[in-house]
């Protein structure tokens, strides 16, 4: 019975992945550009017919696993919102040395980082240290 799911969740569900229109889509219409470290797939269209703004080809991206705008790394975000004209894929962006790797978002999931005193914290939050003095009305 699982097989069976696995079948159809593409069909119905967009936050997997392409569903099957998307896919058939990209085959008619679009091209591969390039994909990032995480496996999220890039693409634009051939022609610039289905445009929004005219002159610039539509672009879009299929995530690997759940839809998450935060999974696009730096580079790639800004080939989507045609702020380079090349894809990373092409020209990647230059890395300092002081830069960090690019990491989604991660509130909400079981990775989510929680400050010391917080409820879902592991760590229990200081005691005071006597400078603190209730209000009192």
């Amino acid at each position: 019975m699982q097989w069976l799911l696995n079948l159809l969740a593409p069909s119905f569900t967009w936050w997997n992945g392409a569903t099957l229109g998307t896919l058939f889509t990209i085959g008619k219409r679009g091209r591969k550009v390039g994909e990032d470290e995480f496996g999220n797939r890039y693409y634009e269209d051939r022609t610039a017919k289905n445009t929004y703004d005219a002159g610039r080809k539509r672009r879009w991206v299929v995530y690997k696993g759940y839809a998450d705008a935060s999974k696009i790394p730096p580079d790639w975000h800004g080939w989507m919102h045609y702020t380079y004209d090349t894809p990373p894929s092409e020209a990647p962006l230059r890395r300092k040395a002081w830069e960090k790797p690019h990491l989604p978002n991660m509130s909400g999931t079981p990775y989510a980082q929680f400050p010391p005193g917080s409820m879902n914290a592991e760590a229990e939050r200081a005691k005071t240290t006597g400078d603190y003095e209730a209000w009192k009305p």
